[in-house]
């Protein structure tokens, strides 16, 4: 495939795989934002950290050494292009730091494993939803298109597609809340899990 060809591809695909690891914050639902509490602090070193800068090189030619596919897509991408997707990643961090702090209020709350993770799968679900506001038309066929083939759902898979595959509501919550280390690393970031432990001691 030529370069052009490759950038045109990533233009086009890059915002779209994105959605599923790369996501504004949500517009919370009513269950889930009454578990949000004060965001961990910085000293907790929780949540997004920038760990190098984004890679100045011109978008790559030839064969991508990466097996991730997204992490082939940013590579052909300009380093203007780059920053745009680590501010998209950054949000997502945000995300997933929002559904943490309410993971923690929930469990402390007494509420069960199948609640937490319900809600945590509905909050990523929503999330995905804003961000398709942000898509164009094409892009959100595309997405929505691939999503209903593989889940049966526009929108992702469900709490109980995640259950079956994992086989806990814990296992389901940690799913929710994952980051690919290697797309974080390809745009200079490392996400930082804390503890509920750690959360209410910052």
């Amino acid at each position: 495939m030529s370069l052009n060809s490759l950038r045109t591809l990533a233009r086009r695909v890059v915002p779209v795989l994105l959605v599923t690891q790369v996501v504004l914050l949500p517009s919370q639902s009513a269950s889930a934002a009454q578990h949000v509490v004060r965001p961990c602090a910085v000293s907790a070193g929780c949540g997004s950290v920038v760990v190098a800068p984004v890679s100045q090189e011109p978008p790559a030619r030839g064969d991508c050494t990466s097996p991730e596919p997204v992490v082939c897509l940013i590579r052909s991408e300009t380093p203007q292009e780059r920053e745009i997707a680590r501010g998209q990643r950054m949000r997502y961090h945000a995300l997933l730091e929002d559904m943490e702090r309410t993971k923690c209020a929930m469990r402390s709350e007494g509420r069960s494993e199948e609640d937490v993770a319900r809600t945590l799968v509905q909050m990523r679900n929503d999330a995905k939803d804003v961000v398709r506001a942000g898509m164009t038309p094409d892009q959100i066929a595309e997405l929505e298109a691939r999503n209903q083939k593989k889940y049966g759902n526009p929108l992702g898979p469900t709490a109980d597609q995640l259950h079956l595959k994992y086989g806990s509501w814990e296992k389901v919550s940690e799913a929710a809340t994952r980051s690919s280390a290697a797309v974080d690393r390809e745009l200079g970031l490392e996400f930082r899990h804390c503890s509920c432990d750690a959360r209410q001691a910052a």
